[in-house]
Order: structure tokens, then sequence, then C-alpha cells
């Protein structure tokens, strides 16, 4: 069945990663997207490598694995959108297009004429989204954005790393991909609101607004006391115990998320002394009193195999798990049994398949489609031109020589 998003045509003029991203999730639901590359370079990440996805031989191809990350399910077309030609083919192509998505720095798109302003009059159903790392207003809207220096001023990394370390980033991208996901959500809700009014609107997805509100629980921790969280390393600030921890053999994640698991645990630990403990008996106490807690529960953990605490907390009912490499992962019966690592065959591969990350999202009625792969630079850009917008093979030849595709 198709997709929930099946008819809906998309004019992607993103790039990197918190646009693609976006536009992967609304091509997955169905969207038909149109991907605008500049001529003879394309997305920046095409250009992001080592490495590159290989053949069956285990050779290197041209298509780098970052580009192939965040780019299925879309045609790829080259546009000079610097040149009046390409702008009025561009203009050709968002007549007949629900959505346009955006991650140009703010105004960045005025001077070609394909900013919100210059469009909505001519088409007023548009769902137009742009996506900034400061937003289209504030004191900071024309600056660009990165994803580590919105991490770095979100608060973000003041809350990652080590108590007695130095501030970090996460491992993944996360305000690019949080910023794509918010995106998403927001072009189908204003696609629902046109299907009800006809009217389509701006949305304005700020990456260090998408990373402010990503603050949630310390966020408002700190608007409720004014006091500013510490770095916790991979402890939770309202729950103990609730980390990593070091066993025998290994390191393992424990989440006891309330008292009665907790008095549990403490049966099967041989510890029930600790619940015992006026310091420790409620979750409360445990929190204010973390730094006597500690280690007395981590030489408790530390006194037995992984595969004790992994086995005994599995028949507890508590959260309890093995710290993961991505070959375990990706190993792992439960992700192959949910179908994560996705094959699609690839022109760059005779005959060969890729590996890609599927869609995490499972619809009962509405599957996702995985109908293409990430594309070649330009590889849709005659059969766009030909079938969409009518042009003969003469008028794209002559295109091309101008150097307009």
């Amino acid at each position: 069945m198709a997709g929930p998003l099946s008819g809906i045509r998309v004019f992607d003029l993103t790039r990197v990663l918190a646009g693609p991203s976006c536009t992967q999730m609304l091509g997955d639901l169905g969207a038909e997207v149109t991907k605008i590359e500049r001529p003879g370079a394309g997305d920046d990440t095409r250009g992001f490598a080592p490495p590159f996805i290989r053949d069956e031989r285990g050779d290197d191809t041209s298509e780098s694995s970052y580009f192939c990350c965040t780019n299925r399910n879309k045609q790829s077309i080259t546009l000079d959108l610097t040149a009046a030609k390409g702008q009025e083919i561009a203009r050709q192509m968002i007549a007949e297009s629900d959505v346009f998505v955006e991650n140009f720095k703010t105004g960045g798109l005025a001077k070609y004429g394909l900013d919100y302003a210059s469009l909505k009059e001519e088409f007023p159903g548009l769902v137009y989204c742009s996506i900034t790392g400061f937003g289209h207003t504030g004191p900071y809207a024309p600056r660009p954005g990165y994803d580590v220096l919105i991490q770095a001023m979100s608060g973000f990394m003041s809350l990652t790393g080590e108590p007695d370390g130095t501030p970090q980033k996460a491992g993944l991208p996360v305000a690019d991909l949080m910023a794509g996901m918010y995106a998403a959500v927001a072009i189908n809700a204003a696609l629902l609101h046109k299907q009800k009014t006809g009217q389509g609107q701006h949305i304005d997805i700020g990456m260090l607004d998408v990373m402010t509100a990503f603050s949630t629980i310390q966020g408002i921790n700190y608007l409720a006391t004014g006091e500013i969280p510490a770095r916790l390393g991979n402890a939770h600030p309202n729950i103990v115990p609730y980390q990593a921890f070091k066993t025998a053999d290994g390191d393992i994640i424990l989440a006891v998320g309330n008292d009665s698991q907790f008095r549990k645990f403490c049966d099967f630990a041989g510890c029930s002394h600790l619940v015992d403990d006026e310091r420790f008996d409620t979750n409360r106490k445990r929190v204010l009193n973390r730094d006597a807690f500690l280690p007395i529960f981590t030489a408790i953990i530390a006194a037995k195999p992984s595969d004790y605490w992994l086995e005994g907390m599995r028949e507890l009912g508590i959260s309890c798990g093995p710290i993961n490499n991505l070959k375990q992962v990706f190993d792992d019966p439960h992700v192959q049994a949910r179908g994560m690592k996705l094959e699609m065959d690839h022109p760059a591969i005779d005959g060969g398949k890729i590996n890609l990350i599927a869609s995490p999202m499972r619809f009962s009625e509405t599957a996702v489609d995985y109908r293409r792969p990430p594309p070649m630079l330009g590889q849709h850009t005659d059969d766009i031109l030909r079938d969409r917008l009518g042009l003969t093979p003469e008028q794209i030849d002559g295109l091309r020589a101008e150097g307009i595709l």
C-alpha cells in the first residue's frame, strides 16, 4: 500500500544533514522528493569521504557513505540557481510542488527569488520549510550554524561528559538530526492544515531552538531551581541507580526505574541492607545521597560478571543491557528481526546492493516505501525536465551546454 504522503511532491533544496534527513523521512512516507543539486558538485556530502560505498568485490565506488545515509527515495536534478534560466526552471517545478524544503543561511535564497516572501503570493498553497542554525528572527539570525556549534551554544555539551572531564559533543550530530525530525513533523502538520484550509505557510526551524527544547528534563530542572546542572557522565539527574557500571568482566547499563525495582534488585543481589538504609530507601534519598550510595553500589556490581546481571535483571523485569559496538548492534537478533539493515540496488554497483539503515517507523496500514536508492548526481535530470516540464531533448542539451544543468 502507498505511503501516507503518496502524491505529495517535495522540492528539496537541502544539503549536508539536517535538511536531507528531513526530506528522506518525507520520501520514506511516500512523498515524491526531487533533490536540487549544483552542477558538477552536488550536495557537499558527496565529498565527505572516505568511506565510500563498496561494490561486491569490496572496492570503493564514487558514492560517499555519508551522502547515502540521508538521500534515499529521492530523484536528483542538477540546476544552476545563480542563472536566470535555472531560477525559471526552479519556479516551474515549485508550481507543481506541495512542499519546499531548504537549509540555506537566513536570507540566502532572496537573491534568487526563491525565498518564501518572493514565492508566497504566486504559490499560496505552498508549504515552505526553512532549516537554519538560528532561525529567521532574533539577533543571531544572520549567522551560519553548524551542528557542533549548536551543541555547544544550546548547553547540550555542558551536560555531556564525565563530571571531572571537559564538555563533550555527542558521538552523532544530534542537532542536525533533531532539526530534521522537528522539520518533518512540522511539515506534516502544515500539510494537514493545507488539506483543511487550502493555505500554505512558512515553517521556521532554528537548530538552537531545537536543541534548547531538547534540553527537556535538564532544562526544566534548571528553570525549576535556578541551579545549573552538572555533568553526570552516564548517570541520570533524577534517578539512581541509572547508569553504566563495570562488572567483573565488562560494562553494562543498569536502569532501576523505581523503588519497587530497587527492592527487587537488592533481594536478588543479596544487599537488602541498602533498602533498609534510611539514606537510600527511596529514589529521592538516593539522588540526594548519590555520592555516598554509588561507591557501595558500584562495588556490588563489580563483584559479578556481566551475564549474571544481564540474565538476572531480565528475569526480574529490570532494564539492564550490554553496551554494544555497531557490529554487535547489526548482529543483534532483535535488530535483525526488526529489519533495521536495509539492502537496495544501486546504479553505482552493477547488479549489486548497498547496505542502508532502515526507517524505524512502523505502520499497520501504510508501510514505509523504499522505492529509490540514494541517487547519483543528476541521475534524473533529463527524465524530470522531459516528463514533468515538457522540455525536448534539444532544449535539455542546450541547457546543459550553457552550464545550467
